[in-house]
């Protein structure tokens, strides 16, 4: 995911899997991959989501469980809103999208363009 690291979007990816609040134990379980990772190591990358607003995380007992702040569409949305602004030319990528994108992406935009025109 843009502007996360990879382990961070890592993270993100079993907190989005997962869609339920998790300890940095359950996170740590899930991870998997090909080497193992510390305890202490994803306890900072989430500490660093929470700081970075990814995440929520809610003191229960003495251990604190956490939960994506946004869900992974917005998380993509708020991606694609930084390679657009960063394009030097949003205009033209814009457009460029438009022109290559398939049909049901077509509607999709179309169904969304008339929605937020319609509301107040």
């Amino acid at each position: 995911m843009h502007g996360l690291g990879d382990l961070e979007a890592a993270v993100m990816g079993v907190l989005w899997r997962e869609q339920q609040s998790l300890k940095v134990r359950d996170v740590l379980d899930r991870l998997g991959g090909e080497r193992p990772r510390a305890y202490t190591t994803v306890l900072t990358v989430l500490d660093n989501l929470h700081r970075k607003a990814w995440v929520n995380r809610e003191l229960r007992g003495k251990a604190f469980w956490y939960e994506p702040a946004v869900t992974r569409a917005e998380a993509a949305a708020r991606a694609l809103r930084q390679v657009i602004a960063s394009s030097g030319d949003p205009e033209a990528v814009l457009l460029q999208f438009a022109q290559s994108a398939t049909d049901r992406e077509f509607d999709l935009l179309r169904k969304a363009l008339s929605t937020r025109r319609t509301k107040p």
